[in-house]
């Protein structure tokens, strides 16, 4: 049975390094203890045993721990003990429990490979450039819609990125469009993190959307007539009735392109048109 005593600063000052490392036990607290390394270093721990099992606590360094401060933390962890609370155990669990920049890791090798090229290097950037500096630290089970809702507006803003201040005193171009679709990157990762049982709900899940400025232009006669020469000197006779079609019909790109002959209604576009050379 090791001596006790009451631990003073003094004892802590005076206590020497020996061949071998030594604990100086307290005699108020049950387990609090100094230990003096071989190297001279000195700190305080608390021992205690869970299930059988010896488990010993380190609180600090002396002097950054003076001996009041680490016998006062010492008295926290002993009622902890008592209530069936694994202090050091629970220290543990922590290192393993995943931060966002374990998700966002893992969202990057998992899920970005199912996508297009050009879709995963747009969202690796802005995962690596508009959350991980926000968020990288924080573990996957503390953020909360709040935190979206307020990384979201920052992006729309256009502050998501103050380190990078700009030279010229001049307002932040707003970028509803970005934040949104960083939104949208948002709500599926965490809900894969639900799927990976990093956290029980989706923060990201009801997030708020911005208006998005229309992109609608029209072509003026001028840039019509001129994309009509191009098409007709184009090689790629293919491509250029493909958006002769797109100008005609207004349809998509994509839908252009994969359309199938029996989709189109001749017969409805030549009655049209005797129609209208009849009226004409």
């Amino acid at each position: 049975m090791p001596s006790r005593q009451r631990l003073t600063e003094k004892i802590a000052r005076t206590a020497k390094p020996t061949v071998r490392q030594y604990q100086l036990f307290d005699s108020v607290v049950a387990g609090f203890a100094l230990v003096i390394y071989k190297s001279g270093t000195k700190a305080f721990n608390v021992s205690y045993r869970v299930n059988g099992r010896q488990r010993r606590y380190t609180i600090g360094q002396w002097p950054a721990w003076s001996v009041v401060a680490a016998r006062e933390r010492a008295k926290t962890i002993r009622r902890e003990i008592e209530l069936d609370y694994d202090p050091l155990g629970n220290r543990e669990a922590e290192r393993v429990v995943p931060r966002v920049s374990d998700l966002i890791e893992r969202y990057i090798d998992e899920h970005l490979p199912k996508l297009a090229a050009r879709n995963q290097a747009d969202q690796i950037s802005m995962l690596s450039k508009l959350v991980l500096p926000q968020w990288k630290n924080l573990l996957v089970r503390e953020i909360s819609p709040a935190d979206v809702n307020k990384l979201l507006s920052n992006v729309a803003a256009g502050r998501h990125r103050p380190a990078k201040k700009l030279k010229r005193r001049s307002k932040p171009k707003s970028k509803p469009i970005r934040a949104n679709r960083l939104g949208e990157i948002l709500r599926k990762m965490f809900n894969l993190s639900v799927q990976w049982k990093m956290r029980p709900d989706n923060p990201a899940q009801g997030f708020h959307k911005r208006l998005e400025n229309a992109r609608e232009r029209f072509l003026s006669l001028a840039e019509i007539n001129r994309l009509s020469d191009a098409l007709e000197n184009s090689k790629d006779k293919r491509g250029a009735d493909v958006i002769r079609l797109c100008l005609l019909t207004g349809s998509r790109l994509g839908e252009v392109r994969f359309a199938r002959f029996e989709q189109f209604n001749l017969v409805s576009v030549v009655k049209d048109s005797w129609t209208k050379l009849a009226f004409d």
